[in-house]
Parts: structure tokens; sequence; C-alpha cells
């Protein structure tokens, strides 16, 4: 990434996450930033037909619907083992503890290999991890199929959590290389939305495929197939949004300064100092001062698309940048979003081991899929969360910039939608706790699970939109940071849930409806002192994405 001759650092003005989201007509007067009606354009696309930013409204929605798709495949295939459980434990007779095992191996392939891949995609292009992860979850779902002895049912999963790695980190990556700053809420939204479709619809199938006549084996093979084929599809249509953007981009006070409206009019200008109207577009028509070479459909397909700074192989600057992404669990706002994130992964192993242990005995007799079909109250409260703190959240900001910071956006500004959050969570574990333990009739539970769906689709997708919104040039490694404390509190809850639960559900739910509670309102503290945050890590942030670009 080359330096422009501001140097943001040096600027007394700039922190990061604070941005101009909107112009009016006299700020516009002197202004050189590009916009979408009255919008600023964050980042500022380049005149580059290859641009992502630049692509057409197909190539984006084909590119996002692709990775999304992915995202819930992954998300499906991490937890359909739990279909085949009952199969496992007739056939081979192994037992749910064994199994349980699996699943903390399951978090911990997704967490740490998430890590472990996160170089791959600024030295080699965004296609090559997934095509990675997807051929590891192929193989997991060979071994799941295959499964002989009890080392087999642990150690697939560990392949398995490794194909979900690419959808943890690297697709938030691919989106925020097609989509603007102002888009950003509405497409996480959708990200968590293909999470949630993947994660309660994915037990409810492979339920079928068990409980029918394919048997138990066979939720392995449709994984093999479908993965397959996702294999294909993407090596011939997923396109490279690997770009190097020159850094006046984001380059203080243009974008993420306080000053952008003030920019005097007898400033320098480049070929980017053009303020455009609205069009119907995405991106508006950028002009292109001289001819570009246009990539080659294959140039976009090609396996790997090395950075320009690759060195050899790449091995140095491989182990280089994945030390160098630890540095990242320094930064607040990393633990913050794990933290929420990491709730509602947490919680989902409780409200799961009850709807598969309690409903399927007395008084309710529920089968494994009538089990399975507990989840479509949750899914649909995750519809409904998604919209909230996806397309919603984006409006409110927004309004929010427009009405009280005159254009301005702070990135806490999105935190505001969180609180209803902290309401209606907590509320569905004490209503679903309590209606388990007390038997009450089954529409006032589901009516629990959908207040649990709502927490799970809106607390990951704002708190994930903070992060990207906080530090816009490090969204790869925010996300590797999250996806690692995530899954860690995951797995370690995954081995305190049965336990809990056996000293009681109701006391249990009522403990973690408190610990809901208090997880989600850490979000006042960072509303509070969260630009502090930024401020103080201003100078870490900056030079972290500099060192980064140097390796």
């Amino acid at each position: 990434m080359s330096h422009g001759a501001m140097d943001p650092m040096d600027n007394d003005d700039f922190i990061p996450g604070t941005s101009r989201l909107v112009e009016d007509l006299e700020q516009s007067e002197h202004s050189h930033l590009l916009k979408h009606g009255d919008i600023v354009l964050d980042p500022q696309p380049t005149s580059s037909p290859d641009d992502p930013l630049n692509w057409s409204p197909l190539r984006k929605y084909w590119h996002a619907a692709l990775v999304c798709f992915i995202t819930g495949l992954t998300a499906a295939t991490a937890n359909d083992a739990g279909s085949a459980q009952d199969g496992m434990n007739e056939e081979l007779g192994f037992s749910y503890d064994i199994m349980n095992i699996g699943a903390g191996v399951l978090f911990i392939g997704i967490g740490y290999w998430t890590l472990l891949i996160s170089p791959v995609a600024w030295l080699y292009g965004r296609r090559i991890p997934y095509l990675i992860c997807l051929t590891l979850g192929v193989i997991g779902a060979i071994w799941l199929a295959r499964v002989k002895t009890t080392s087999d049912s642990i150690w697939n999963q560990l392949f398995v959590g490794a194909s979900e790695a690419c959808a943890e980190a690297n697709v938030q990556l691919s989106l925020s290389d097609i989509f603007f700053q102002h888009q950003r809420g509405t497409v996480l939204g959708i990200y968590v939305l293909s999470t949630s479709i993947g994660t309660y619809l994915g037990p409810l199938i492979a339920g079928y495929i068990g409980g029918g006549p394919m048997g138990w084996r066979w939720i392995g093979w449709w994984s093999v197939i479908i993965s397959t084929c996702t294999i294909i599809v993407c090596y011939f249509t997923l396109e490279e949004t690997m770009f190097e953007r020159p850094e006046s981009a984001y380059e203080a006070p243009a974008i993420n300064g306080l000053n952008s409206s003030e920019t005097s009019p007898n400033s320098p200008t480049n070929e980017k100092e053009t303020a455009l109207t609205s069009t119907p577009s995405d991106t508006p028509p950028i002009p292109t001062p001289a001819p570009f070479k246009r990539k080659t459909f294959r140039d976009r397909i090609r396996l790997i698309t090395p950075a320009s700074n690759l060195r050899g192989t790449g091995f140095k600057q491989y182990c280089s940048r994945l030390f160098h992404t630890l540095r990242i669990f320094s930064f607040p706002a990393v633990w913050y979003s794990g933290l929420q994130w990491g709730a509602q992964d947490a919680w989902l192993t409780f409200y799961l081991t009850l709807e598969e242990d309690n409903w399927t005995s007395p008084p309710y007799n529920y089968s494994s899929i009538g089990s399975g079909l507990m989840n479509i109250p949750c899914l649909i409260g995750a519809i409904i969360g998604c919209f909230w703190g996806g397309y919603l959240s984006d409006v409110f900001v927004l309004w929010y910039s427009k009405r009280y910071r005159n254009g301005i956006q702070e990135a806490e500004d999105r935190l505001w939608m969180m609180y209803p959050c902290a309401i209606f969570s907590p509320l569905g574990m004490f209503i679903f706790g309590l209606g388990t333990a007390y038997v009450w009739s089954w529409p006032v539970s589901y009516v629990g699970l959908g207040f649990i769906g709502f927490g799970w689709g809106c607390a990951g997708d704002l708190s994930m939109s903070y992060l990207m919104d906080a530090y816009p040039e490090m969204v790869l490694e925010g996300m590797v940071g999250v996806s690692v404390i995530n899954n860690t509190i995951g797995c370690i809850f995954t081995f305190a849930a049965s336990p809990w639960l056996e000293t009681g559900t109701a006391n249990t739910f009522i403990a973690i409806g408190v610990l809901d509670f208090v997880f989600v309102m850490c979000t006042w503290p960072m509303m509070v002192y969260g630009k502090r945050c930024r401020k103080w890590t201003k100078r870490r942030y900056l030079e972290f994405v500099r060192s980064r670009d140097a390796l």
C-alpha cells in the first residue's frame, strides 16, 4: 500500500472509526470526495474497472451470494454431527461424552484454523482460503461417514471445524472488498443470517437424513456431495477481490478526519477529486484518466493471486504475518466483539442440549426430528434480529449522523441498537429455561426460543459491524481475533453445559440469562469509553496496518 503525502498519523484530527458519512450541499461545494447522493463513499473507489467497489451490482450480488452460501454450508456441516449421535450410539456404542469431546475439538478447529489461515488471504489472494477450507470440509465429511472408532468420531470434527474457518473472517473481508462502509450493517446482517440458517436448519436437515432410510452415515456423504459441487462452482465463478487500494482512499481528513468539510477549494487535486451526483448504481461513474488493461476471466479466477510484495514462496512472510496478527488482542473492540459473539455460541450449546435431552423425554416425547424442528422459532427470531442489527442499523446510523453529528459518524453510534438485545435475549433464556423445567405449554417455550434467536441475530451483527467501523483497515485480523475468542468461549462452555444443567434446569437458565444481560450490557462502557479507546489505540492501529503491509 502506498503512502500519500499527508500522513494520517501526523494529523491530530484523525481518529480511527470517526468518518464523514454525509455531506450537505454547502459542504459538497468545497469537497473532493466521491459520494452516492449525499453519502460519502468509504473507502473511496479508484478509477480502475478491476476495483471490486466498481463492479456491477450483478457481480457484487453473485459474489456475496456465493460467500454467504459457503457461510451457511459450513455452519450446517459444523452442526450436523449432533444429528448422527443417536445412530453412532446404537450402531457403534459410542457414549455421548465422547461426542461432546468432538464438539470441543470442533470449536478448536474453527477458532485456531481461522488464525492459521489468515495470512493466506493477504499473500495469495482471497479465493484460495475458501477452496482450502471447503476441501478440508470434504475430508472431514468423508471421515464422518466412515466412522469406526471413538478417535474417528472426535478427530473428523477438527477438519469439519477447519472448514468453517473461512466463514469466520475471510467472508467479512470479501464483503468489505465489494461494499462501502454505509452498507456494512446490511451485508453483515445477511452474513449472520446465513450463519443462522446453517446453524439452525443444518441439524434439522441432518435429522431427517439420519432418521430416514439412508441412515446417519449419509449425513456425511451428503456433505461431501454438496461441498464438492460448491468447490467446483467457486473455482469457476468466485472472482478474486484482492485489490491494492492506495492509502489515500482511507486517508484523513478526507474520510476519517473531522475536517473533510473544511477542505480548501484551492487544495491540490487528483484523479478522484470530483464530487459526483446521485446515480441509480451502488457505485457512481468514475472518470478514467488513462486506459486500464482489464483482467481477463482467467486472471479473475486464478487459484493463486500473489500479492505485489510476495517474496519467493512467501513462507517467511506468512510466519511474520501470523505472529503479527497476535497483536490484534491488544485492541479493546476486538475483545468486546469476541465476547458478544462468543456468548451467543455458549448459550447455543445450552439450549440445544436442553432440546435434545429434555424435550425428547416425557412429558414432551419429541422425536429427533421434532427436536430439530424446535430450531425454527430460533431461526425466525434470528431473521428479525439480523434485519434489526443489519439494514435497520444502517438506516439508524445514517439518520443519527444527520440529526446529531452534522454528517459525522462515530463507530459507537451503531451500538445504540444493542440495547433491545439486552432485554429480549435474557428474557428468552428465562422463558425457555423455566418453561422446560416446569413443563409449560410448548408455545410459551417456543416464544422464548424466538427471543433467543433475536439475540443471536443482532448481537453478532452489531458487534462485528462496530469492530469493522472502528478499524476498517484490519477487518481480517479483527475477525480472526473475534473468532479465536468466540470459539474458545464456545469450547469452554461445551464442557460446562451438561454438568451445569445437571444442577437444575431452572437455576442454570436463570444464571445464563443474568450472564447474557451482563455481557450485552458491556455495550454501555464501550459506548462511553469507546472513542477514548480508539484515540488511545490510534498509533498502534496505524502502526499495525503499516507493519502488516510491509511484511
